[in-house]
Parts: C-alpha cells; sequence; structure tokens
C-alpha cells in the first residue's frame, strides 16, 4: 500500500525539519554523528550513527534511553513548533531502539511461554509507549492478549492467554 502524496510530503518535511533540529544539538555539543531519515508505514524513522568513533553518541542515549526518549521528545516539539503538526517521528541513536526491540521481543516471547505454563496473567515492567507497542504486536503474532495498565510512568503491560 502506497501512501498518498501529501502524507508522504509531510512527512519528508518532517524529517527534514527534525534533522535539521538534531544536527544543530550534535554541532552544539560538538559530536559527529551520520543522521539517516527513513519514511515508512505512515512514520518518519530518524537515525542518528557515529562517524568513526563514538565520541559521545552514546551518551545522548543515556541510561535505559531515557536521554533518547527526551531527544525524540524535543525533535517532535521543533516538528510542531515549524510546521504547525504533530509528529510521531522515532528516532534511534547508534542502534540503541533496533538492539532494544530485540530484547522486548525477547521478553515477550518469555511472557508469553510463562503464560503457557503457568496459565495466568504475567505483568511486565513499565515501559514507554512506544516499548509497549513493540511488545503488543509481538505478544499478538504469538497468538496471546496484552493490554496496558497503570498509569504514567507505572504504565505497564500484562500478557495472557485470553
Amino acid at each position: 500500500m502506497t501512501e498518498a502524496p501529501e502524507n508522504v510530503n509531510r512527512l519528508d518535511e518532517e524529517g527534514d525539519v527534525a534533522a535539521d533540529y538534531l544536527e544543530e544539538l550534535l554541532d552544539i555539543a560538538d559530536i559527529d554523528g551520520d543522521i539517516d531519515i527513513e519514511v515508512r508505514n505512515g512514520r518518519t524513522y530518524i537515525s542518528i550513527e557515529a562517524d568513526g568513533e563514538d565520541h559521545g553518541l552514546d551518551s545522548l542515549v543515556g541510561q535505559d534511553g531515557e536521554v533518547l526518549e527526551a531527544l525524540q521528545e524535543l525533535a517532535r516539539l521543533a516538528v510542531l513548533s515549524a510546521t504547525e503538526n504533530r509528529s510521531r517521528l522515532v528516532l534511534d541513536i547508534n542502534g540503541y531502539r533496533r538492539g532494544r526491540t530485540v530484547e522486548l521481543s525477547k521478553i515477550a516471547q518469555d511472557a508469553v511461554d510463562r503464560v503457557k505454563s503457568d496459565g495466568g496473567r504475567v505483568a511486565l515492567a513499565p515501559m514507554s509507549a512506544y516499548e509497549r507497542k513493540i511488545v503488543h504486536d509481538a505478544v499478538a503474532e504469538l497468538g496471546f492478549v496484552s493490554e496496558s495498565e497503570g498509569e504514567g510512568p507505572r504504565r505497564h503491560i500484562v500478557v495472557s492467554a485470553d
């Protein structure tokens, strides 16, 4: 399914605005990185990879991706300010989200295995909305049910057979 041209143009603009903003931040912090923009599945994905040696990019991920989440939100706000459109862009730095997706898929598989063996419900640790989406998709793909419970920073997923 191809996306409507106006949507693709909006997503391309979103990527350009966010990339410019992030490039300015990298310049201020004197950190080198290659910025790549990709539009897929109705969303803009921006990745920043180390240009040669790391030279500080990992510090922009932070513990458990906290700094990465903050930078993603700042990039979304930059897009909102420039275009008056809310953004759902996803920022990845040095492949952190790629690696985290693999971890989350394993967490989903482990939860499903526990539900299969114990029969009950399995509550997972709190995670961001983006991470919950990855887990929900992985659990559904395995033929099980998941739902988010809790509020704010304590929002988490519960996996069950039905």
